[in-house]
């Protein structure tokens, strides 16, 4: 009984992501199918489980209940233990118990007792994530993520393949995902399509790709008017009129989740503080960012204002 708890678990677990809204916390919702899935076949598998062991209980009662109807009969008949060995029932006989048996159970129930204690450890590890998936509130990631993590920002021509498993930062980077040949017809497509504006003003759904062609060709958007949603965070600015503008995106899942943006120099005196929602729009510049001990694209604001928090602050990679 204790895998169909497990099962419908996990199942009711997603469920309640869904239900909630807070799945978008977890994974790209381009991929949620792959999680309604889930909550489809572990209900089922559950469903399963519950019949199995149903039909076994309802089994053993009636083998238990041919048992004591046998015994009161005084039937001497072929009976069956627990583990499936034939026991004959002779009344009236009684056998000495074999030494050399007795010393092979204790040392099987030795056995036994490990077996049980591994399969609780291991049904304790997959209750885990079931309890604090129900029970724990999903927090959307903040600043205090980047405080904590630290980011910098690697040089163009690094290659993330030597260090796959590290958190991106301002920059995205999908080229992991693709073969060489096949990111770069994606990389010169998506330049295509925002190189050729006058403007580029990033929405939720574009950001992403939006901001990945700018950090890869920074020389085709250098003097255009670029505009994003984000929030604040101070870093390690040299002065005071220098913020970075984050969002926090998905490629895939919180696995690969990072927090992308720009460094925006604003006018002198702003008062901002971390976490800040604003809307910024200005040119495309290039400075020298001592911290990162190299030349990065910087957007020196020409307009900004505050804004709402979004209801959704991720933002993911659609194509």
């Amino acid at each position: 009984m204790i895998r169909f708890f497990i099962l419908f678990g996990f199942s009711f677990m997603f469920f309640m992501l869904h239900y909630t809204g807070d799945i978008n916390k977890y994974i790209n919702m381009k991929y949620a199918y792959l999680s309604i899935s889930a909550v489809v076949i572990m209900g089922m598998l559950s469903i399963f489980e519950f019949v199995r062991v149903s039909r076994l209980q309802v089994a053993e009662e009636k083998k238990q209940a041919a048992a004591s109807l046998a015994a009161e009969n005084g039937d001497d008949r072929l009976q069956l233990e627990p583990n499936g060995q034939e026991q004959h029932i002779h009344q009236g006989h009684h056998h000495e118990p074999d030494h050399h048996h007795s010393h092979a159970h204790g040392h099987d129930h030795s056995h036994g007792n490990d077996t049980k204690l591994k399969r609780f450890f291991g049904y304790l590890i997959l209750f885990v994530p079931i309890v604090t998936g129900l029970f724990l509130p999903a927090h959307a990631l903040d600043s205090s993520f980047v405080k904590a993590k630290g980011f910098s920002f690697p040089s163009f021509q690094e290659n993330i393949e030597k260090n796959p498993g590290a958190h991106q930062f301002l920059k995205p980077d999908s080229s992991v995902f693709y073969r060489k040949d096949d990111y770069d017809k994606v990389k010169s497509k998506e330049l295509a399509e925002f190189a050729n504006r006058p403007a580029v003003t990033l929405t939720d759904a574009d950001y992403l790709k939006g901001m990945e062609a700018i950090y890869n060709s920074p020389d085709a958007f250098i003097g255009k008017t670029i505009g994003f949603d984000g929030f604040a965070y101070k870093g390690q600015q040299v002065d005071g009129n220098h913020f970075f503008i984050f969002r926090f995106g998905f490629i895939h899942c919180v696995a690969d989740s990072g927090v992308f943006g720009m460094l925006v120099e604003f006018p002198k005196n702003t008062q901002m503080n971390d976490d800040d929602w604003v809307h910024v729009s200005g040119k495309l510049t290039w400075e020298f960012y001592q911290p990162f001990k190299q030349t990065i694209p910087v957007l020196k604001v020409t307009d900004w204002h505050a804004i709402d928090t979004p209801k959704d602050p991720y933002v993911y990679r659609t194509t």
